[in-house]
C-alpha cells in the first residue's frame, strides 16, 4: 500500500457501548422494565428501527409512567437511537438527563463517552469512562472503550493496558482483543497485531473487522496476497463495508492492478459517498493509468470531503505537475506542507517544480528543508545539485552529487550530472568517467 493510502485507511473500528438496557437501581425489576419499554418500542437495541425507537422512547418519556431511575433508562435508550442515527448532540443531551436522574447509571456514562468519541472528543470520553469504571470496576465495556479513547490520543501504552484489563475481565469478548491488535499495529508490531486478530477470530469466526485489520497488518508486512485474501473474506461477511472495499482497492494498487483497484474504490464510494480516502486513492489509480483529468477530479472531491488531507493536496500537485501546470502544483504543495510541515516528498516535489520554473533559489531552499528532515534522502541532494549546477556553482553541485552517490552508489542520475558538473568545471577526464559509469547503470540516463 502506498504511504498515503495506508495513512488514509488505517484504524477501522466499530466502537461498542455497554449493554443497551441497564436497570440496576430501577424501581421496576429488570424484566418488568425491559418489557414495559419494549411495549413502547424503546429497547436501545437494533431489534427495532431507530426512527421507531426515537418515537417510542419519546412516548415512554412523556407518558408519565416512568420516573427516576426508570426514566433514566428510557432516556439512555433514546440516546442510543440518536447515536445510531449519527445525532450525537441529541444523544449526549439524553445521556446528560439520564445521569442527572441516576448518578449510578453506568450504561449512560459509557454511552455518553462513546458519543463524545464519535465527536472526536476523547478527553470528555475518558472522563465518562473513568466514572463508569469507578461505579463498576469489573465493567469490561468501559475498559475497552477507554482504551480506544486513549488510542485516539496516540497513547497506545495506556490503551493496551485498558484492553488487557477488559480481556481479563471478559475473556470471551472479542472487541478489546481486536482493538489491542490495532494498537500494536499502530506501534509497528504487526506480528503481535496479527496474533490478536487471530485470537479475535477464534472468539468470533464471523468478525469481519478482524479480517480487515489483519489484512492491513499483512499489507504492512508486504504480504499483499494474504491481505487481499483477508479483505475478500471481510467483504463476504459484510458486503456493505465500504472500508473493506477501499482497503482491498489499495492492496490491488500495491500489486499494480489499477483496474481492479478502481473497481473496488468505485464500490467503496457507492456504499459511502463521503469516503474521502477512496476518492483520493482512486485518483492515484487513475494517475497511474495516465488519466490525469480523472485523477484531478477525484482529488478535488477528496479535498472537498476532507480539507485537512495533506496527501490529497500533494497528489493533486503531482497531477498538475505532470500536466505542466507548475503554478497550481506549487500551490498544492504549499497547502500540503501547511497541513503537514514534515511531509518530505512535498518539499522535494515543490523543489522540482521551482527548478522547472528556473527559480533555482526556491528550489535549493526546498531541497535544504527536505535534507534537514531526512539527511539520508539521496534524491534531495541530487535535486539540490541540479539547482547549483544551473546556477553554475559547480563546487557545490559536485559536493551534493558526491553525497547523493555516497547514500546511493548506483544512482545513475547523480553520477551523470556530477559528470556534467566536472566537465563544466574543467575536469574532463573525471566528468567522462562519471558519465560512462552512469550509462553502464542506465543507458538512457542522458535522456532523462
Amino acid at each position: 500500500m502506498r504511504a498515503s493510502a495506508r495513512a488514509a485507511l488505517a484504524g477501522a473500528l466499530v466502537l461498542l457501548t455497554a449493554p443497551l438496557t441497564s436497570a440496576a437501581s430501577a424501581s421496576l425489576s429488570t424484566p418488568e422494565l425491559a418489557q414495559a419499554l419494549k411495549d413502547f418500542k424503546c429497547t436501545g437495541n437494533p431489534d427495532i428501527a431507530w426512527d421507531d425507537q426515537i418515537a417510542g422512547c419519546s412516548g415512554a418519556i412523556g407518558s408519565g409512567k416512568f420516573t427516576g431511575n426508570d426514566l433514566a433508562v428510557a432516556l439512555t435508550n433514546r440516546g442510543h437511537a440518536y447515536h445510531a442515527k449519527g445525532d450525537f448532540d441529541r444523544a449526549i443531551a439524553d445521556y446528560d438527563q439520564a445521569v442527572r436522574l441516576d448518578t449510578g447509571e453506568t450504561a449512560a456514562y459509557i454511552a455518553r463517552g462513546a458519543a463524545y468519541q464519535a465527536k472526536h472528543d476523547p478527553d470528555h470520553a475518558i472522563a465518562d469512562y473513568d466514572r463508569a469504571i469507578k461505579l463498576d470496576p469489573s465493567n469490561a465495556y468501559a475498559f475497552n472503550n477507554r482504551g480506544f479513547a486513549y488510542q485516539a490520543k496516540g497513547d497506545f501504552k495506556t490503551a493496551i493496558a485498558d484492553y488487557d484489563r477488559a480481556i481479563a475481565l471478559k475473556p470471551d469478548y472479542a472487541p478489546p482483543v481486536l482493538n489491542r491488535g490495532i494498537a500494536y499495529a499502530a506501534t509497528g508490531d504487526q506480528d503481535r497485531a496479527i496474533a490478536d486478530y487471530n485470537a479475535a477470530m477464534r472468539l468470533d469466526a464471523n468478525y469481519a473487522a478482524a479480517f480487515v485489520d489483519r489484512g492491513l497488518a499483512y499489507q504492512a508486512k508486504g504480504e499483499v496476497d494474504l491481505a487481499i485474501a483477508d479483505f475478500d473474506q471481510a467483504i463476504k461477511l459484510n458486503p456493505k463495508d465500504a472500508f473493506a472495499y477501499a482497503a482491498r482497492g489499495a492492496a490491488y494498487q500495491a500489486n499494480g492492478d489499477q483496474d481492479r483497484a478502481i473497481t473496488d474504490f468505485d464500490q467503496a464510494i457507492k456504499l459511502d459517498p463521503q469516503a474521502a480516502a477512496a476518492f483520493a486513492n482512486r485518483g492515484l489509480a487513475y494517475q497511474a493509468k495516465g488519466d490525469i483529468d480523472r485523477a484531478v477530479g477525484d482529488y478535488n472531491e477528496a479535498i472537498r470531503l476532507n480539507p485537512a488531507n495533506a496527501f490529497a493536496y500533494f497528489n493533486r500537485g503531482n497531477a498538475y505537475g505532470s500536466k505542466g501546470d507548475l503554478d497550481q502544483a506549487i500551490a498544492d504543495y504549499d497547502q500540503a506542507i501547511k497541513l503537514n510541515p514534515t511531509l518530505i516528498p512535498a518539499f522535494n516535489n515543490r523543489s522540482v517544480a521551482y527548478f522547472a520554473k528556473k527559480d533555482y533559489d526556491h528550489a535549493i531552499a526546498d531541497s535544504d528543508q527536505a535534507i534537514k528532515l531526512d539527511p539520508d534522502f539521496a534524491v534531495a541532494f541530487n535535486n539540490r545539485g541540479r539547482a547549483y549546477l544551473a546556477k553554475k556553482d559547480y563546487s557545490r553541485a559536485i559536493a551534493d552529487y558526491d553525497q547523493a552517490i555516497r547514500l546511493q552508489p548506483d544512482y545513475a542520475k547523480a553520477l551523470y550530472w556530477r559528470g556534467k558538473a566536472k566537465q563544466l568545471s574543467g575536469d574532463a577526464a573525471g566528468g567522462n568517467s562519471d558519465i560512462g559509469a552512469a550509462e553502464r547503470i542506465d543507458p538512457n540516463v542522458g535522456a532523462q
